[in-house]
This record gives structure tokens, C-alpha cells and sequence, in this order.
């Protein structure tokens, strides 16, 4: 039996108008669609939404059109379930030990063992070449050994063995100094080489793209701070801060500790994180603020164990497919892409943990005030069984 047809005018490959009460049957024919073109299929719907409501509102008249309505519209896919009574804020002493516990790791990594610093910013020579078959790393580090260079790190890169990456730390003489040290490796590779990336980067400039990094990663943070004091309350512009110095610290901790490569791609990768972080917390804290006014016999922890598990099934959702292309990117994006996708990841797993154990706890340590939030008042309430 077919459904009842609603008042639409479909196009699917033509256009063909389906009078109202009419039954759609099986095939495009019983169904008033028009064959023609019907593999460059186009499907615009134009709804008479007055007879839609008027439906709803249980006019027999319309009855036709709002059961279609019904059957047309997708439900909603619930990968979480609604309800979910987790005691987040119960576990916020354990949480925040191992978050200090992981940001003091990091700040003793990183002013002891320091970061191992692309050249971007120590500045030097990288080449990224393609050879003519199989290379000889071999053959390529004996060659350029004897250039008298320093020491040169040889990659081999990609599934194929004829891509190859070459890195030397920085040559005496600023500038001139690179280029002509540039010019040697390439005169000692041969003439059979295709060089698909060249960089050239002097300490003079290292320098000052280490001090611009910081100085943006620094600016990001108070900024963001502040938009979350002037949109919330100052105890939420100091949860969001401490958030993203956990996320941030965190993340330079990584790098430092596993001695990976530290490029300006990963100076993107935290300011990214940065965004990532405090656009869930800014959706947890608006939760918050919605439930103290509505729940004002409730308890702050209450109300924050509650709008966290409000908001849990969307930001599961979110960091699940913000998850899937970074994973994509660190897997398929190529040598270059590997530190910035591999920050994005350690990212989006931190950030999420931050905005519920690091961003919620700091409102009840400094004592977010009901009152200054229930201005717009709403019926006392207790929490939903």
C-alpha cells in the first residue's frame, strides 16, 4: 500500500506536479514524476507549509499531507543515550591530579630537554627530492658527507623508496651562507634528481619566528579568555584559560618528550587546538548558565553534572568526526602534514577532556555566583528524573 501524497512538486530528472490526496505507488509513473532524465535525478521539494500545519493541528482535510510528513522525515540517529547520569564533577580531584601531574611532565621536558626544532626555527636546508628509482641513502650520505657540511639526515619517505627527504642545521655566513652550502648538495646529487621542496632558512629568521609563535599562541589565549568573560562570567573566562594552558602544555609536552620534529605546521596545530577547545567549552558553559536558571534549587554540581550530560552526545559526535580527518590527514597527508596532524589528534582528545574536567571544576573552585546569571529568571525546578 502506498503512502499518502503531500502537496509537493517534485523534480526527478523533470518536473511533475502530484494533486493533492493522490497515493504514490511504486514507480515514477503512479507517482506523477516524469522519467525523462532520470539518471541526472534532482529532487526539489516545494511545501505548502500551511497545509502541512493545518495537518498537524489535525484538519482532516490535510491529514493526507502531515502523515507523508511524517513518513518523509528522517528520525533522529541516537549514538548516545539521552539521560545518561555520569558523575563527571564527582571525579574532579583525580582528574585534576593527573592534569597537573601531566602539565609539570611537560614543563620539565620542555625547559630540560627542549624541542627539536624544524627548520623553520633553527633554521638550515631541507630537501625533499625524487630520485629515478630505488635511492641509494647509502651512496646520497657519502656524497654529501664529503661536503664538509656538518652532519646531514637522510629520510626515506612514502611506500615507493624514490622519495627522500635531506636535512643539514644551519650553515655559518646568515643567508649566503645557506644558499651556496644549497648549492653544493645539489651539484654533489647529480643532474637526475627532481626536487619537489626546497626551504632555506636563516637563524635571523628561526629566531624571530620563535618569538611570533609564542607571541600569537599567547595573544589566542588572553583573547579567548576574555570573549568567554564578557559573553559568561570572569570564573568561566579563567576555566576556559586554564583549559587551553592544559591543552596547550600538553601538547608541547608531547613534542618535547618523544623528541618530535617542531615546525611552524605545529605552531597552526595549537592555535587550531586552541579554536577546537573553547568552541566545546563555550557550548558546555552555555548549557551551565541555561540550567542555573532554570534548576535554582539545585546545586552547582548538580547542575554541572547535568548539563554536561546534556551535552555529552554532541560532543562525542563532534570530537569522533573532527577525529576521523586529522587521522586521515596524519595517515595520508605526507611528511609535512605528519606533526600537525598527529598535534591535531593529541589535541582533540585533550580539549575534550579539558572542557569537562579542567573548564567545569574552576566554577565551583572560585564560586560562580547564581545570582549574576539569573536575571532573566524562569520557574524553580528540580532535575529531570
Amino acid at each position: 500500500m502506498g503512502v499518502p501524497a503531500p502537496h509537493f512538486f517534485f523534480s526527478y530528472g523533470g518536473l511533475g506536479p502530484q494533486a493533492p490526496g493522490g497515493v504514490w505507488g511504486d514507480s515514477p509513473k503512479d507517482n506523477g514524476l516524469n522519467n525523462d532524465g532520470i539518471w541526472g535525478i534532482t529532487l526539489r521539494a516545494c511545501l505548502r507549509r500551511d497545509a502541512f500545519k493545518r495537518g498537524l493541528d489535525g484538519d482532516p482535510a490535510f491529514l493526507p499531507d502531515s502523515q507523508a510528513l511524517r513518513y518523509f522525515m528522517f528520525r533522529g540517529i541516537h549514538f548516545w543515550p539521552y539521560g545518561t547520569k555520569i558523575d563527571f564533577v564527582g571525579k574532579r580531584n583525580i582528574a585534576l591530579s593527573l592534569s597537573v601531574l601531566a602539565i609539570i611532565a611537560s614543563l620539565i621536558s620542555v625547559f630540560t630537554v627542549g624541542f627539536n626544532y624544524g627548520i623553520d626555527f633553527a633554521g638550515g636546508i631541507m630537501l625533499e627530492i625524487k630520485t629515478k628509482g630505488v635511492a641509494d641513502l647509502g651512496h646520497m650520505r657519502t656524497a654529501l658527507d664529503g661536503l664538509g657540511l656538518g652532519e646531514v639526515a637522510l629520510q626515506g619517505i612514502g611506500s615507493t623508496g624514490d622519495e627522500v627527504v635531506i636535512r643539514l642545521r644551519q650553515q655559518g655566513g646568515d643567508e649566503e651562507g645557506q644558499t651556496a652550502a644549497l648549492n653544493k648538495i645539489k651539484a654533489a646529487l647529480g643532474a637526475n634528481i627532481e626536487y619537489r621542496r626546497v626551504e632555506v632558512v636563516g637563524p635571523k629568521v628561526g629566531g624571530e619566528l620563535v618569538r611570533d609563535g609564542i607571541l600569537a599562541l599567547g595573544l589566542a589565549i588572553l583573547c579567548i579568555g576574555a570573549y568567554l568573560w564578557f559573553r559568561f562570567e570572569w570564573q568561566y573566562g579563567l576555566g576556559g584559560m586554564f583549559a587551553l594552558v592544559h591543552d596547550t602544555t600538553t601538547t608541547l609536552g608531547l613534542f618535547s618528550i618523544f623528541h618530535l620534529e617542531f615546525d611552524l605546521t605545529t605552531v597552526a596545530a595549537l592555535l587550531t587546538i586552541a579554536g577546537y577547545s573553547i568552541n566545546d567549552s563555550v557550548v558546555v558553559y552555555d548549557r551551565v548558565r541555561e540550567n542555573l536558571r532554570k534548576y535554582r534549587k539545585v546545586s552547582l554540581i548538580d547542575v554541572l553534572n547535568l548539563s554536561t550530560n546534556e551535552t555529552l552526545s554532541r560532543t562525542i559526535l563532534t570530537s569522533s568526526t573532527a577525529m576521523l580527518s586529522v587521522v586521515a590527514i596524519y595517515l595520508l597527508g605526507g611528511e609535512v602534514l605528519h606533526g600537525f596532524g598527529l598535534a591535531m589528534i593529541w589535541g582533540i582528545g585533550v580539549g575534550t577532556y579539558s572542557s569537562i574536567y579542567i573548564g567545569m571544576p574552576v566554577l565551583i573552585y572560585f564560586n560562580l555566583r547564581r545570582e549574576a546569571i539569573d536575571g532573566e529568571g524562569g520557574e524553580e525546578a528540580a532535575l529531570p528524573k
